[in-house]
């Protein structure tokens, strides 16, 4: 291991990188292995598209090392990524085609296939995955029914953490090198060819999917190394060793030192709810995914496609800071006066409505103003994150708190709503880059053989008066859609039970 510290005040430091390969962009934190302090960090935009081709997702990343002032004083190196999305490779290691992106809605018709053919509570029963529109294994068979071509090309199939390290170790174009290419258990158990029991490969799944065997990475245990970073990389020397990296959602709970009985929410690009499981989550009603994290346990994970850009659309049309639609929306009275929005603009992963749009309801001429208009987009948006508590709920996975985080988590009106609307404690961690922590972690962990034990700060919201309307009023607009009777079934995290 290289032996590198860096001086700050006279101080010796060992220092680490954590990547977050999101969906929007590339972040890049420097870190104290000793105690989390953030030294330096850069970042780099990826583009808006959801069907890209991976280079962009690496020289994100190069520039994002770059802005981060290169990593010449670290010792270790780890990578967290978006989740699901394939990176598809021919046996020379050229990039065959561009990838789909997890919330690339255009593979639901295969979805609904892989779900007929070999019926939905098997895939449950294996995976532990409800399969969704956003798993790997439907974006295979995207891919088998658009461009054959391409799939008679790819010798290996990767996921995007997984490429990213893959190429951090040198490889790349003409390098062949497939059997060099890893994961850990998070990435694998969002692939929906992963069993959380087994903790092997399904084969089979795999290969029904495609209609071909392709090589897949090997995974790694959670302190495992993926080996050393290879030459010339720009901004990047030689021989830092690498960490095992992880799906997004589990840097960020690893980061948060999420325990038992802690259930995350998450609202940024999409919205996520997730909390720390021994055992393995078979959710036969539908709800909720049974990923990994990164410690060896499990991580159910319930998630929502639309979330945080629902406030940059509402921001946008009432010509409004976000700050502004903060305070327009607390300037109205709880339930906006009936008005209310279902806010499937990007359709929606949870429910199971990929062609649904947006829709508002109770419009009246007394109602229809700019602050209940800004209630509605803010208490539509929770309503559908409340949601995927209930379905963690019907497992039998309790929630004593919620940690709420994401780029919406500081927003005065989020949070309190939320409190309006949940009937636990809510605690607000400090602003912080987690998923970049999270990683920067797994690369103290790879150097040195354990976690490190890092300080998370924040704030428990105040408790208010609950108000069940908000719930009531998100489900019968659903009922008047006509997409469902009800919704999940209700339990003492919500409000109120619906009728």
């Amino acid at each position: 291991m290289r032996t590198i510290t860096s001086t700050n005040g006279g101080e010796a430091k060992m220092l680490v990188a954590g990547i977050d390969s999101s969906t929007q962009m590339c972040k890049v934190t420097v870190r104290d292995a000793a105690t989390g302090e953030r030294i330096r960090e850069g970042k780099a935009s990826h583009p808006s598209g959801t069907i890209v081709h991976p280079n962009v997702w690496w020289e994100a990343l190069l520039t994002a090392v770059r802005r981060a002032g290169g990593l010449d004083d670290v010792v270790a190196i780890s990578v967290g990524g978006q989740q699901h999305t394939p990176v598809f490779l021919a046996a020379d290691g050229e990039v065959v085609c561009d990838s789909p992106l997890w919330n690339d809605t255009g593979s639901h018709s295969q979805m609904v296939d892989l779900n007929r053919e070999l019926g939905r509570d098997e895939w449950i029963r294996r995976t532990g995955l409800p399969l969704t529109l956003s798993d790997t294994v439907v974006k295979l068979r995207w891919l088998r029914d658009t461009d054959p071509a391409s799939v008679e090309r790819t010798a290996a199939v990767a996921v995007v953490h997984d490429w990213l390290t893959w190429r951090l170790m040198g490889f790349g174009p003409g390098s062949g090198a497939l059997d060099r290419l890893t994961t850990d258990r998070s990435e694998a158990s969002g692939t929906a060819y992963w069993s959380p029991e087994t903790g092997e490969y399904c084969e089979d799944l795999f290969e029904h999917a495609f209609g071909k065997s392709a090589t897949l990475p090997k995974v790694l245990g959670p302190t495992d190394s993926a080996g050393v970073t290879g030459d010339r990389i720009p901004g990047i020397p030689a021989g830092i060793v690498l960490g095992a990296g992880s799906g997004d959602n589990a840097a960020a709970a690893l980061a948060l030192d999420v325990s038992p009985g802690d259930t995350v929410l998450s609202l940024g690009t999409s919205g996520v709810v997730y909390t720390r499981s021994k055992e393995a989550v078979h959710d036969y009603a539908g709800y909720v995914c049974n990923y990994a994290d990164a410690t060896g346990d499990q991580l159910p994970l319930v998630a929502t496609l639309n979330a945080a850009r629902n406030f940059e659309l509402g921001a946008g049309l009432l010509g409004c800071t976000f700050d502004e639609l903060s305070d327009l929306a607390l300037s109205a009275p709880a339930g906006a006066e009936g008005l209310t929005l279902l806010p499937y603009f990007e359709g929606e992963r949870t429910p199971d409505l990929p062609h649904a749009r947006a829709s508002l309801h109770q419009a009246s001429l007394t109602n229809f103003n700019r602050a209940n208009f800004a209630r509605a987009i803010i208490e539509g948006t929770l309503a559908s994150q409340v949601e995927m508590l209930d379905a963690l709920s019907s497992c039998g996975i309790r929630t004593d708190r919620v940690v709420l985080i994401g780029g919406a988590a500081q927003s005065e009106a989020v949070q309190h709503i939320l409190t309006q609307m949940v009937a636990v404690p809510v605690v607000v961690p400090e602003p912080e880059e987690y998923v970049a922590k999270g990683a920067a972690m797994q690369a103290v962990a790879a150097a040195t053989g354990a976690f490190p034990i890092w300080s998370t700060n924040g704030s428990e919201l105040a408790p208010r008066t609950l108000e069940a309307q908000i719930s009531r009023q998100h489900d019968a607009a659903k009922v008047a859609m006509g997409y469902f009777e009800k919704g999940p079934a209700a339990t003492p995290t919500r409000s109120e039970s619906p009728a």
